[in-house]
């Protein structure tokens, strides 16, 4: 084996007990004497055989323009291995590609993955707030506001039925994940408080449980407005937003 390729093995070999070390400190693997972590301590880490292989410039280079790679292996370096890609990842490659790929083997097929890291664009200020997909909020200068749910799985009382579901619900990582959209598109987006969203009168500003008659209707028992309890919580979180990046915006704010 080639030396860079060696240092290579050793390091993914030093970083999966690592891994394991963090998770057994965080209690991810159980408390101790548990099953699970007394398994995954008394037994040596193994890779499998078509395991992602971690891949440095040193072993692995990229010819962006003949649409090759030139690729360490254990029967000899192999050149000109062509690969494709939609057009938009092959410049974002070509341009902004930078640190280790990994060589991946899923259902037959080869994968290279590799790191870009691409500039964010400056947010525009928008000109008013939506909750849509990335494109609409685009066209139309406007930012995305979502209701800030973190912490609800500890907050609701769900019945037993409804508990595996609940706990399947990805709510951080859908936040970071439109968070990350927007960023690209140099959208404005924000997390609000969720709080009553869906019981608060957009109109009257009256809040309580009985706005709420059924799940999916709202009726404000004040001023009589009524509709889906969907859309008026999406109107809240419009004027939240609109009040929190005024207030995050605001000269008086930057300049302290």
């Amino acid at each position: 084996m080639a030396a860079q390729a060696a240092v290579r093995s050793v390091k993914k070999t030093v970083d999966a007990y690592t891994t394991l070390r963090v998770n057994v400190r965080a209690g991810n693997l159980g408390p101790p004497g548990s099953q699970r972590r007394v398994r995954a301590e008394s037994k040596p880490i193994v890779f499998r055989p078509d395991a992602a292989q971690p891949y440095d410039d040193r072993i692995l280079s990229w010819q962006h323009d003949a649409r090759t790679v030139s690729i360490w292996t254990t029967d000899g370096r192999l050149k000109g291995v062509c690969y494709v890609g939609h057009p938009e990842q092959v410049a974002l490659l070509a341009k902004y590609r930078k640190g280790e790929s990994d060589l991946v083997h899923r259902a037959g097929k080869w994968l290279l993955l590799a790191v870009c890291e691409v500039p964010e664009p400056t947010v525009a200020e928008p000109s008013g707030w939506i909750g849509v997909d990335r494109g609409v909020a685009q066209r139309t200068g406007r930012g995305i506001a979502v209701e800030d749910l973190g912490g609800i799985r500890e907050r609701v009382r769900p019945s037993r039925d409804q508990r595996a579901a609940l706990s399947s619900w990805p709510f951080r990582q859908l936040g970071k994940h439109l968070a990350y959209k927007c960023r690209r598109a140099g959208v404005a987006f924000l997390e609000v408080d969720a709080r009553h969203a869906s019981q608060r009168c957009p109109r009257c500003g009256h809040t309580e449980r009985g706005n709420r008659p059924a799940r999916d209707r709202f009726r404000c028992r004040r001023c009589g407005l009524a509709g889906p309890a969907d859309h008026v919580a999406g109107v809240n979180v419009r004027e939240r937003a609109r009040l929190a990046w005024g207030f995050v915006n605001s000269p008086a704010l930057q300049e302290t």
